[in-house]
Formats: C-alpha cells, sequence, structure tokens
C-alpha cells in the first residue's frame, strides 16, 4: 500500500477549501446571531397629550328663543266727516307728537253749522227764560186764586217744554262741535306717520270712513316669543323654589338681540304671559317690552330672545372642542389616576362666554383629554401633560 504524499499540492488546495468554507458558515451563524438580537421589538412611549380639569365658575341659565317685534300702539288715521281734503299738514315718515295736526277736511261747512246750532241754543235759552219767568208769575197768581189752577198747569208745561227745547239745542252745539273738530286729524300718541293715502282735493268720508294714513309708536316696542312646554315646566318649577308670584315673573328681565348683531345689547322686562299653553304647538304665548328710544327696533323685525331664570354657582364648563359625538351621544375623554384613557358619557348645556357647560357625567377633578383626541383611544395608556383651560380656548358666543 502506498501513503499518501504530504507534499500534493492538490490535497493541499482541496483541505483550504474545506476550511475556508467552515469558516465562512461561523461567520455568517454568527452574523444572524447578532441580528436576531438587534430586531428584539420595544413598545413605543405613551403618546403625550394635554388634559385639564374643567372649569367651575357661576353660570346663569337662559331660556332663548326666537321671536319677533310689533309696535305697542298702532292707528289707521280716517276721515270721520265727509268733505275735501284742504291740506295735508305733514312730511311722510316723520315723528310727531302726541296733537299734532295731520290732515286738514273742509272746516267752513262745519264751523256754519256749529255756528247754527249754538244760536239755536241762544235761542232755547231765551225761551226757557221767558216760559221760567211766566211759570214764576202764574205760581203767584194761583197762590192769590187770581188765575185757575189749568193756567198754572199750562204755564208748567211751556217751562218744561222750554228747558227739554234747551237740552236738545245743546246736544246739537256738542255735536256740531265733535264734526267741526273731525275737520281737523291730529296725532292721538307720539308716533312716525306713515305716507298718506289720499291727496289734496279728494273727497274723503263720503259712505264710510277714509283711512288717510297710519301711526305707529316706537318706544316703547313689543317683542312677542313662544317657550315649549319643557321650559315652562322649568321656569314654574324655579319660580316655586324661590317663592315667585305671577307678577314677580313679569319684572324678569329679557334681552334681545337682531340677527346681525352680536349678543344681546338691547334689556327689557317680560311684560305679558298667557294664561294657557297653545295645545296644538305645545308652547306659552310671551312678550316682553323693550325700550327703544333710538328706534333700532323696527316693528315685525326677528329677533333673538333669552330669559335668565336661575343661576348656578359651580357649573362645569369645557372647550367645544373637548367633545366628541357617536350613536349613544356625547362624551369626553378622560385620564383615570393611572393615566389610562376612559369614555364619559355626558348630558351637555349651553355655551357660556365660549365654554360649553356640562350638565352630568363629569366631576370637578376630571382630568379631561383637551387636544390631540385623534391620537387616543379608550383603554389607552398615555402621557398627560397638565393644562389650564382658558376662555380664548374657544370662540365666544
Amino acid at each position: 500500500m502506498t501513503a499518501a504524499n504530504p507534499a500534493d499540492p492538490t490535497q493541499f488546495q482541496r483541505a483550504r477549501r474545506h476550511i475556508g468554507r467552515a469558516l465562512a458558515a461561523a461567520a455568517a451563524a454568527a452574523a444572524l446571531v447578532g441580528c436576531e438580537d438587534k430586531n428584539t421589538f420595544v413598545a413605543p412611549p405613551p403618546p403625550k397629550v394635554d388634559v385639564a380639569t374643567p372649569v367651575q365658575r357661576p353660570v346663569t341659565r337662559y331660556v332663548e328663543a326666537t321671536g319677533n317685534t310689533a309696535p305697542i300702539k298702532s292707528v289707521d288715521l280716517v276721515a270721520r266727516v265727509q268733505g275735501f281734503l284742504q291740506t295735508i299738514d305733514y312730511t311722510d315718515g316723520t315723528f310727531v307728537k302726541q296733537g299734532t295736526q295731520l290732515f286738514t277736511i273742509e272746516p267752513e261747512t262745519y264751523k256754519l253749522k256749529l255756528e247754527q246750532a249754538q244760536a239755536a241754543e241762544t235761542g232755547a235759552q231765551a225761551s226757557l227764560r221767558q216760559a221760567e219767568a211766566d211759570f214764576k208769575r202764574q205760581s203767584d197768581l194761583v197762590q192769590r186764586q187770581a188765575v185757575s189752577q189749568a193756567t198754572l198747569d199750562t204755564s208748567t208745561s211751556t217751562r218744561d217744554n222750554a228747558q227739554a227745547n234747551l237740552q236738545q239745542a245743546q246736544a246739537n252745539t256738542r255735536l256740531a262741535e265733535v264734526n267741526y273738530g273731525y275737520t281737523r286729524v291730529t296725532a292721538p300718541f307720539d308716533g312716525i306717520v306713515s305716507a298718506h293715502m289720499v291727496s289734496v282735493g279728494e273727497l274723503v268720508g263720503v259712505s264710510s270712513p277714509t283711512q288717510l294714513a297710519t301711526i305707529v309708536a316706537m318706544d316703547p316696542i313689543y317683542v312677542n316669543f313662544t317657550v315649549n312646554e319643557q321650559d315652562v315646566l322649568r321656569i314654574r318649577a324655579e319660580a316655586a323654589r324661590r317663592g315667585l308670584t305671577a307678577a314677580d315673573l313679569k319684572q324678569f328681565p329679557i334681552e334681545i338681540g337682531l340677527q346681525t348683531e352680536t349678543g344681546y345689547p338691547h334689556e327689557g322686562k317680560l311684560d305679558y304671559v298667557a294664561p294657557t299653553l297653545n295645545s296644538s304647538t305645545g308652547t306659552l304665548a310671551v312678550r316682553g317690552l323693550v325700550p327703544n328710544d333710538k328706534r333700532v327696533l323696527l316693528p315685525g323685525y326677528f329677533v333673538r330672545v333669552r330669559v335668565p331664570f336661575t343661576q348656578e354657582k359651580d357649573a362645569l364648563l369645557v372647550p367645544d372642542t373637548a367633545l366628541g359625538s357617536d350613536q349613544g351621544g356625547r362624551y369626553l375623554l378622560v385620564a383615570n389616576k393611572d393615566n389610562v384613557v376612559e369614555q364619559r358619557k355626558v348630558q351637555i348645556g349651553p355655551v357660556d362666554n365660549g365654554l360649553r357647560v356640562i350638565e352630568s357625567g363629569l366631576k370637578p377633578d376630571d382630568r379631561v383629554v383637551t387636544s390631540g383626541l385623534l391620537r387616543v383611544i379608550p383603554g389607552q395608556k398615555i402621557d398627560p401633560q397638565q393644562t389650564k383651560i382658558e376662555q380664548s380656548q374657544a370662540a365666544s358666543k
């Protein structure tokens, strides 16, 4: 048997290749082991989210409604006597004081009728004086038995007739004075007079009173609105708690705002509350009285109305942006003591000075998520960043 030659170069190259492959395999295995150590999963840190406790302060509760304005007085000026319109004594659309002359209707005829009635009254007074003198004379003669009782009876009848004629003449004079006064149409109260509806020289009051114009009182002005049944029950309950009577309710202030105005700059008081609800609409008719010396409010305007009826001392408020909604209603996201997000169903109230009142479902020490709501879900742990709710976080009313 022939022994292998250790110096054979072919075998030497083959051995080197085997050794190189073994070292490469070992290096690859070591590399794989190293990669497995570096790819181990590390959980991301909890998201940083702003949280704040709700604002706690007194809040006034209002009943809000939409109403319309109406004049407290509006009268059609009519011709109450027949005649030709002689003058128009005002400018269309101007403000006039009570008693200002507005129209003149051919006064001469009615002045003559008044003078005629006055003359008849003077004649009736003279006839009565003569009849009374004759009655007194006949009474004396009867007492002396100089004339018969029948003569005295005739004198008495004459006197009574003269007295009745005088009363008739006085009534005719008064009627003539009234008709003569109707020839001058004056303003029955302070107000603005509309454009005239007749022209000078036109015959008015022929078969029925002819409308000449309309006068409208502007200060103060009525505001009519309705309150739904739930609000009526709330107000009545609050009034009973405070011991208020129906007369006290009429002193409640009301605040008015036009559709183009911010807030409620006009203030007044309740003037009337209907005694019954409208069964077809379930609402109660209410009326307010608002000063309008600058005549900003015109009759017929639609206005926003609110009536304060109670004040809550420690209401809880949050920004509207912190609220979410789903099929179950409105909710807030709150961080518990373990910094885990919880969903709280809440009942919301009105907006007060830019913040939303929370009626129920929230406690004063709850930490409400105020920003980053899209980055968190209920049950997730967060890194809460404590902040403070400011009025500027929400838009004003």
